[in-house]
C-alpha cells in the first residue's frame, strides 16, 4: 500500500539508510508498519522510534491526494522500475516522486553534469556545450536544475534532442529557481522531474546536499564543469566517489576561484574532459547500442563570440550551414536583403523574431510571449543570431540588430 511507504519515508528521525535497514528486517512494508516493537536498530534515534510508533496515515494520504491531483507518480524502493543503481547505494530513498516519463536508468549511459550556480561566461559556455555533446553521443543528461552550470547543461541536452532528468531538492511541483519554469516544463516533456520530497516541499537549503546522493546514484558518472572549492558540486563528486561512480572534471583557469574545485579534483585523480565524447567513450563498451562518437558542429551559443570560438575548437567541425558572417557585421559589409532573410526563416524563428525589438529582452520573457517550449526558443534565437538578425547580450538578453546606414 502506497500510504505505508510514504508513512515510512516521512518518519522524522529515520534516515534513508535506517529505513532500508528496517525494510530488510521485515518481510514487507505492511509488516513493518503494523509492528509494535522495532528494538533499537542502528541509526535510529529515540525520536525516530517515537515517529515509528505514530501509525497515523493522515499525512501520507494527504500527500497521495496531492500527487493524484497534480499528476505526480510515486515510485517505491521495491518497484520494478526503481533503478538498481540507486537501490545499491548505501542510503537510497525509499520513495521517489516524479513528473514525466521515467527512463530505464539501468539501460542508459546516464551522466550528471553539475557545477556552480554562479557560473562564469566560460562555465556557461562549456556546460551548454557539454550537455549538447553528451546528448548527441547518446548519453542521458541528469541535472540538479539549479541555476548556472546545471541550467546551461540541461539547455544543451535539450537542444541535442536528449531525454533529460532533473533531480530536485524540493517537490516536483515547485519551480526553483523561478526563472527555470520553462526549463522545468521541457524537462518534464522530454524525460522527468524527480525528487524524494513530497509535492509542495519548498527548496530548503538542507535538502540539496541530500539530493546530491541521488544525482550521482542514478548515474554512471558525474561531470563537474566549474566549481569553487566550497561548492555543492563537489559534494556530488564526493557522493559519486563514495558510490563507486566515475568523476570527470573540466579544467579551468588556474587563477580563477570558480575553477579551483575542478582543478583540485583533477589533482586528486578525476578524469579530465574537454568534450562530451571524452565522457561517453568510457561507457561505449557497456552500451554499444546506445553510444556513438559524435564530434559535429554545435549550433549553440551562450555569448555571441562562442560560435566564433567553436570554429577554432579542434574537436568540433565547421557547422555545415554556418554563414560567413557569424554574429555581427564586423567589417561593415552589407548583409543580404532583410526581406529575403525573413522569408527564409522557419515558423519558430518568425515567432521569436516578432517578439524582439531593439530594446533588450530576457530569454524567459521571449519564451513566455511566444508560448513555445524553451528548447525551441533557444534554438530559434541561436539561428537568428547566426543569421545576423539578433544580438545576444550578457545575462541572457536579446535584441534586434540595429539598423545602421540602411543595413540591418
Amino acid at each position: 500500500m502506497l500510504a505505508h511507504w510514504i508513512w515510512l519515508a516521512t518518519r522524522r528521525g529515520v534516515s534513508p539508510r535506517a529505513a532500508v535497514r528496517l525494510l530488510q528486517a521485515f518481510p514487507d512494508i505492511e509488516s513493518l508498519y503494523y509492528a509494535r516493537d522495532y528494538g533499537r536498530p542502528a541509526g535510529i534515534e529515540a525520536k525516530g522510534l517515537e515517529a515509528l510508533g505514530d501509525k497515523s496515515l493522515e499525512e501520507a494520504n494527504e500527500i497521495l491526494v496531492r500527487c493524484y491531483n497534480k499528476g505526480i507518480g510515486v515510485l517505491t524502493y521495491v518497484d520494478a522500475a526503481y533503478p538498481v543503481r540507486l537501490r545499491n547505494i548505501p542510503d537510497p530513498p525509499v520513495v521517489l516522486y516524479y513528473k514525466g516519463t521515467l527512463p530505464e536508468f539501468d539501460g542508459e549511459a546516464a551522466v550528471a553534469v553539475v557545477g556552480t550556480r554562479k557560473a562564469s561566461a566560460y562555465g556557461c559556455t562549456v556546460a551548454k556545450r557539454m550537455g549538447f555533446q553528451i546528448a548527441k553521443c547518446g548519453g542521458l543528461v541528469v541535472s540538479g536544475l539549479a541555476g548556472g552550470v546545471d541550467t546551461m547543461a540541461m539547455y544543451g541536452a535539450l537542444m541535442g534532442d536528449s531525454r533529460t532528468v532533473g533531480v530536485l531538492g524540493c517537490g516536483v511541483d515547485v519551480v526553483y529557481p523561478r526563472s527555470n519554469a520553462g526549463l522545468y516544463r521541457d524537462t518534464e516533456r522530454n524525460g522527468c522531474l524527480l525528487s524524494e520530497y513530497p509535492p509542495g516541499t519548498p527548496p530548503l537549503g538542507r535538502n540539496f546536499p541530500q539530493r546530491n546522493r541521488i544525482l550521482s546514484g542514478l548515474c554512471c558518472g558525474v561531470v563537474v564543469v566549474e566549481a569553487p572549492i566550497k561548492s555543492g558540486a563537489l559534494i556530488t563528486a564526493q557522493c559519486a566517489l563514495d558510490q563507486g561512480r566515475d568523476v570527470f572534471a573540466v579544467p579551468g583557469n588556474i587563477d580563477s576561484d570558480a575553477s579551483a574545485g575542478c582543478n583540485a579534483l583533477l589533482r586528486q585523480g578525476a578524469l579530465m574532459v574537454q568534450h562530451g565524447w571524452d565522457v561517453m567513450e568510457e561507457y561505449e563498451a557497456r552500451f554499444p547500442d546506445k553510444l556513438h562518437r559524435w564530434v559535429g558542429g554545435m549550433p549553440l551559443g551562450t555569448y555571441p563570440q562562442e560560435i566564433v570560438e567553436l570554429r577554432q575548437d579542434p574537436l568540433v567541425s565547421e557547422p555545415k550551414h554556418a554563414p560567413e558572417k557569424i554574429v555581427d557585421n564586423r567589417d561593415e559589409t552589407p548583409y543580404h536583403d532583410l526581406q529575403k532573410q525573413l522569408a527564409d526563416l522557419t515558423s519558430d524563428e518568425r515567432q521569436v523574431f516578432s517578439q524582439l525589438t531593439q530594446q533588450l529582452k530576457h530569454t524567459d520573457q521571449v519564451i513566455a510571449d511566444t508560448g513555445l517550449p524553451a528548447g525551441k526558443v533557444l534554438a530559434a534565437l541561436t539561428m537568428l543570431e547566426v543569421k545576423g538578425l539578433v544580438l545576444r547580450h550578457p545575462g541572457k538578453y536579446y535584441s534586434l540588430v540595429r539598423e545602421q546606414t540602411g543595413r540591418i
